[in-house]
């Protein structure tokens, strides 16, 4: 992997898909509704004011929990076997609720997407074992209310679409080869309706189901958008501990408290990611990406690739080298992928989460693999 300003090389498989935003300015949380349909007023009204509604009969023992109240009875944490193409596509209010609070927590459930999955359900989790909490990842009463009790804002905002959300540069279909990348001039998004999901941690799914019919590229447009937290930690990172069999990464200061949560894609048996303890040898934000067959054992070989930067770039919008040559903390084209998929050795995060756990990170901070 070869990164601006450093000489790196990267190991994971080459995905193209959706990509990274630039921070976004924050958006004006408002309680009236935004222009839209009267469906889109409805999801947007169910939202703000979904929580956990307890059953009407009780339930038969060893039955699935209930699910929160919302217009689905999708889950907040699904089977992480189960095909994405064969869950519940429809958002569910309830779980669109926490996983925006998850996100303003650093607690983060992936993309918020309101369909919950493994993602949300291990953000819960930690969320749980973080407040003295029983810990079984369910979307139930006391997570929504220590949840709610944390922050009372609205969790979705109006955002008027500005000159430069609307320029670009846009380049249509993202290549799926790598040297079809390498004659771009950047790798950016495919249009501003993907760059507006990802600026705002949102699938673009829901960020239509809140918007029908909006022009995304249309500066001036107001459309209602996920309201997520602030993009840094409160504090500095000291260490980082990379799950592999959770397929997450924390991030702990040095008195041990954690400041983040994030799911992760980790490496697979065939091509694994590290052991034991490392340290972060540098940080790169946007991230050129070199493809060496001569340096790395994945891929079908050929002649060396260089991919120059850009949100849909294969190794996201920020790279994290770490010591052990090769391998890095990076983002992804690809967010609704994070922890559904494996690498082949990289530790993969959502861009936004890469970028959050970057701007606490220095050079010699320990990366530690369980």
């Amino acid at each position: 992997m070869t990164v601006r300003r450093l000489a790196l090389f990267a190991a994971l498989p080459l995905l193209a898909t959706a990509a990274c935003g630039d921070d976004a300015p924050e958006p004006r949380v408002v309680e009236a509704s935004a222009p839209g349909s009267e469906a889109a007023t409805r999801l947007r009204q169910s939202i703000e004011t979904a929580t956990f509604s307890p059953p009407a009969a009780a339930q038969t023992p060893g039955a699935a929990p209930s699910a929160p109240s919302g217009e689905t009875a999708a889950p907040a944490g699904g089977d992480a076997a189960e095909p994405a193409l064969a869950r519940e596509t429809k958002p569910d209010p309830a779980v669109v609720r926490a996983q925006i609070l998850l996100d303003r927590t650093r607690f983060s459930p992936g993309i918020v997407d309101g369909l919950g999955g493994e993602n949300t359900r291990q953000a819960i989790a930690a969320f749980e074992e973080a407040h003295d909490l029983p810990v079984d990842g369910a979307l139930d009463a006391a997570v929504f209310e220590r949840l709610a009790a944390g922050d009372g804002r609205p969790v979705l905002a109006d955002y008027t679409i500005t000159e430069a959300d609307a320029a670009g540069p846009f380049i249509g279909a993202v290549p799926e080869d790598v040297e079809a990348m390498a004659r771009l001039e950047t790798v950016g998004y495919a249009d501003a309706r993907e760059a507006l999901a990802e600026k705002f941690h949102m699938s673009e799914a829901l960020l239509d189901a809140l918007n029908p019919g909006v022009d995304f590229g249309r500066a001036g447009q107001r459309i209602v958008v996920a309201a997520t937290g602030p993009s840094g930690l409160q504090g500095e990172v000291a260490r980082i501990v990379v799950d592999k069999d959770e397929s997450s990464v924390r991030a702990f200061d040095a008195d041990g408290q954690l400041l983040a949560f994030y799911p992760a894609t980790i490496g697979s048996g065939e091509t694994p990611s590290p052991s034991g303890r490392h340290t972060v040898r540098a940080i790169a934000p946007e991230p050129n990406y070199t493809y060496d067959p001569s340096r790395v054992s994945y891929g079908d070989g050929g002649g060396k690739v260089v991919v120059p930067a850009g949100p849909n770039n294969p190794v996201g919008s920020v790279w994290i080298d770490l010591s052990r040559d090769t391998y890095g903390i990076h983002g992804t084209p690809a967010p609704a992928e994070i922890g559904k998929t494996v690498s082949s050795g990289c530790v993969r995060l959502t861009n936004w989460d890469a970028e959050q756990l970057a701007s606490a990170v220095k050079a010699g901070v320990e990366v530690r693999f369980l």
